[in-house]
């Protein structure tokens, strides 16, 4: 079983904490991504389970056994990096049987080794050519080989895709569902980009200044975010938030929002009281166009084909984004207005934590 185990990980560099009491349960063959922006420690974590960094405190448990002190080449993983670090005068074969050669791994167990590897990989007629000679794909392929080859308990992934195009990424992410699922192997992926998160992973450990804010399912963090943060950093376009403050707290949270509407929320007001200022969170995507509603100024119009996002304010000048139909009837420079349904709003206190839902549905006033 190729569980990964990390039990309170701090760390800090000089006075500097950057990692805060980390605790997270990888199940085996599970496909877990770290997800975050720049600076927020993901990187950092990945490298601490390689041991490429040593933990200020903090255990590593793989597959039952404490790593933390072990050597990178003791602890079963491997690890794909963002820079390809193929060598240049070796060809497709020498550098996917690099690591069995320093193994002293040779003959027949050598050739079966990386041959499966291209097998897998769709390098079988690449295996004699320079990494000079392949496509951006192709070479991160290469590296992915590599470490397979050394069959793994577990594959670490430090943004394997950010030096490829658009188009690139997107067959890349696909490839990379279909590895997993081919070598039913525990992964664990770093990236800053959500969407590469919500397209692979069976959960995300979403990390914001060195500390975990939610750990969870793709769709749990969509429709579940535990705090603002997370539903700011989840979802394509970004989840919209208008400020508002507390008018009642019975039977429902009613709200006035910026911009004079209001709206009655089914959500837990025991920690909120009439006056409380709070920001409803509402997704692009879980709009309409309607006859009464949320009054937007559209700024501009993105026509995309099959959707259309609306890019406008709201009240003083809040921003606000609408996924619409692709051939709505929506001029720029003019309003609209947007209906909204209250059981898909979120509401965010002032400390930006989310108010649990009631299970009862409430209607907008």
């Amino acid at each position: 079983m190729a569980t990964l185990d990390l039990n309170a990980i701090s760390k800090s560099f000089g006075t500097a904490k950057v990692l805060h009491n980390i605790s997270l349960a990888i199940e085996d063959k599970e496909f877990v991504v770290f997800v975050g922006p720049s600076g927020c420690g993901k990187s950092t974590l990945l490298r601490i389970i390689a041991g490429l960094e040593e933990a200020t405190s903090g255990e590593i448990i793989i597959e039952g056994k404490d790593v933390s002190k072990a050597h990178p080449v003791d602890r079963g993983i491997s690890m794909v990096f963002q820079s390809y670090a193929l060598y240049p005068h070796l060809t497709v074969f020498e550098n996917i049987a690099f690591p069995l050669r320093v193994q002293k791994i040779s003959g027949s167990e050598l050739n079966d080794r990386v041959g499966r590897a291209a097998e897998i990989l769709q390098l079988t007629d690449k295996l004699q050519l320079k990494p000079g000679q392949l496509s951006g794909g192709q070479r991160q392929r290469v590296a992915i080989g590599r470490s397979i080859v050394r069959n793994p308990k577990v594959f670490l992934f430090d943004e394997p895709l950010s030096n490829l195009d658009a188009a690139l990424r997107g067959d890349m992410r696909v490839e990379l569902s279909q590895l997993h699922r081919q070598l039913d192997a525990t992964m664990v992926y770093v990236t800053h980009d959500q969407v590469e998160a919500m397209t692979m992973a069976d959960r995300i450990v979403v990390l914001n200044a060195g500390r975990v804010e939610q750990f969870g399912s793709p769709m749990e963090l969509y429709h579940h975010p535990a705090t603002k943060f997370v539903a700011s950093f989840i979802g394509q376009p970004n989840m919209n938030f208008i400020p508002a403050e507390v008018t009642s707290v019975r039977d429902g949270l009613s709200v006035l929002l910026e911009g004079g509407h209001k709206m009655t929320l089914p959500v837990n007001t025991s920690t909120v009281h009439v006056g409380d200022r709070v920001e409803v969170g509402i997704r692009p995507e879980n709009v309409a166009l309607g006859e009464s509603g949320l009054d937007v100024n559209v700024r501009v119009l993105e026509r995309l084909g099959g959707v259309s996002i609306t890019h406008g304010t709201v009240g003083d000048g809040t921003r606000f984004s609408a996924s619409l139909p692709g051939d709505v009837p929506i001029i720029e420079g003019r309003n609209i207005i947007l209906s909204i349904n209250p059981q898909d709003c979120h509401v965010f206190d002032a400390q930006g934590d989310v108010l649990r839902r009631q299970s009862a549905p409430e209607l907008v006033s």
